[in-house]
């Protein structure tokens, strides 16, 4: 999609219709586009998330550093939930989970 927009009009050209509008209709475009971000976002986690399923075991890094592990409990619109191996409950964007091959429960898919 991005190389057909750029086919119809170079970023020059947009740059300068976008210095031509008004606070309304750049408070519009600014709408738009946020939704489309957060439309790329979702599709980009929902493809990342397509990679696990509940009873996976993964392990993450938290934000001190400490690598945790743990299972997947379940899968969220944003984050997988893990139940961790000593007892917390987190809630992690499949970006930051890696698979533990070695120890993951062999389902029929």
């Amino acid at each position: 999609m991005a190389d057909k927009w750029c086919e119809l009009a170079d970023r020059n050209a947009l740059s300068e219709a976008v210095r031509q509008l008004n606070e309304q209709d750049l408070r519009y475009l600014n709408r738009l586009i946020v939704e489309r971000l957060k439309l790329i976002g979702q599709a980009r986690s929902t493809a990342m998330m397509a990679h696990f399923s509940v009873g996976d075991r993964v392990n993450f890094d938290s934000h001190t550093g400490d690598l945790i592990t743990g299972v997947i409990i379940r899968l969220n619109k944003k984050t997988a939930s893990i139940a961790t191996d000593n007892g917390e409950k987190w809630n992690v964007h499949p970006g930051f989970l890696r698979p533990m091959h070695g120890d993951n429960i062999q389902r029929n898919r």
